[in-house]
């Protein structure tokens, strides 16, 4: 049995190596073939490229890797098609993705498309898209499944695999022993893994700190750098806010920042999912560039009135949010120092947050297995 895959970021790589592992566990003699990162290239899939090449953000930003991107997929639309693998999985990266699958579908080859994107918060109409490309959905989050039932795309929750990955009662305590960190209370900021979110973000987050430390003699700050490259430009912008002394930087080890902090003031994406699984107390900010912003505003792109995912799937929104102008450090700061008043509130999200992560973990890699191989049977 061959199973080619294509994964982008780092996120699609570690659910590519789950899946893999999940699969190996039943088909010892498979094999896996295609874009993938470093987590699935241990789990034994062949790499043909580094799953790296497809990490491009934005609605404008990504253009200068068109041509480079184009050429990819053909490359691989070819490969497949002259040697066709018993069923494709595109893994996330749905710009890629389902152009691809489209293509290897209409060649005969059963497709998945592993975490659906985003229908319900933008671009809507990208659902007659991922009818055309995939035989079957893996969704991660629980409201998708009920979103192509209504249009007969065949879709199966398989829960979140970072509700399966993190621990059901973190420890602050150990968490901060094993870091140093000795203040009473902890921050932990995360500016993101992009060098464009640091960029828009990274300064805005840090002057948030710096407003908070002025009211919070004792406070410390943690942040985990995502990648050695983003640890210069993170280093400057907190020294020109005169805070070097007050913040620790890791490399990586995010769940155990978070673990070990009071509340998380971070950019929104994944990360925020993964505070609210580790029952933290978040903050969340973020900010498109300009002409992304613009265009996304002027075609009425976005749907939602919530951007961060557990504010997508709590009865009442838990985390404060500050979106594009409204990134204010003076307002991110006094939501930060409201949460560290309020002890109470705190234990409250913290419950619900922790039937969210129940909610979300239900064995993810096999589950995502077994709807790979009911399309092989």
């Amino acid at each position: 049995m061959r199973i080619g895959l294509v994964a982008g970021e780092s996120s699609g790589d570690l659910l590519g190596a789950g899946l893999v592992r999940a699969l190996k566990d039943r088909y010892p003699e498979a094999t896996f073939e295609g874009v993938a990162g470093p987590a699935m290239l241990a789990a034994g899939c062949e790499q043909w490229e580094p799953s790296e090449s497809l990490a491009v953000f934005g609605l404008i930003e990504p253009l200068s890797h068109l041509p480079r991107l184009l050429k990819l997929r053909r490359q691989l639309v070819k490969r497949w098609t002259a040697s066709p693998p018993d069923v494709f999985v595109g893994i996330d990266a749905p710009d890629f993705n389902l152009g691809l699958e489209k293509k290897l579908r209409a060649a005969g080859i059963r497709t998945v498309h592993y975490v659906s994107p985003s229908i319900w918060a933008w671009r809507a109409g990208r659902i007659k898209t991922v009818k055309a490309a995939a035989d079957k959905v893996l969704c991660i989050l629980p409201f998708e499944e009920a979103l192509y039932d209504g249009v007969g795309v065949d879709a199966t929750f398989v829960g979140h695999p970072k509700a399966d990955s993190i621990p059901a009662d973190p420890d602050m305590a150990a968490a901060r022993q094993a870091l140093g960190l000795e203040a009473d209370e902890i921050v932990a900021v995360l500016p993101g893994s992009r060098a464009s979110e640091i960029a828009m973000l990274g300064e805005i987050l840090v002057a948030s700190a710096a407003l908070v430390s002025k009211e919070r003699s004792s406070l410390q700050f943690v942040t985990p750098v995502a990648t050695p490259a983003l640890r210069s430009a993170i280093e400057a912008q907190i020294a020109a806010a005169g805070l070097t002394e007050r913040f620790v930087l890791l490399d990586g080890d995010s769940e155990r920042a978070m673990i070990a902090a009071d509340v998380v003031l971070l950019a929104s994406g994944t990360a925020a999912l993964e505070s609210a699984l580790l029952a933290k107390p978040t903050v969340a900010a973020y900010r498109l560039g300009r002409i992304t912003h613009a265009i996304v505003n002027g075609l009425n792109l976005l749907k939602l009135t919530h951007f961060t995912l557990p504010n997508l799937m709590t009865e009442t929104p838990l985390v404060p949010e500050f979106m594009q102008d409204n990134a204010r450090p003076a307002d991110i700061a006094k939501a930060v120092v409201e949460l560290l008043d309020d002890p109470e509130r705190r234990r409250s999200i913290a419950d619900r947050f922790a039937r969210l992560r129940t909610e979300l973990a239900q064995n993810t890699d096999q589950r995502a297995a077994d709807a790979v191989v009911s399309l092989l049977k």
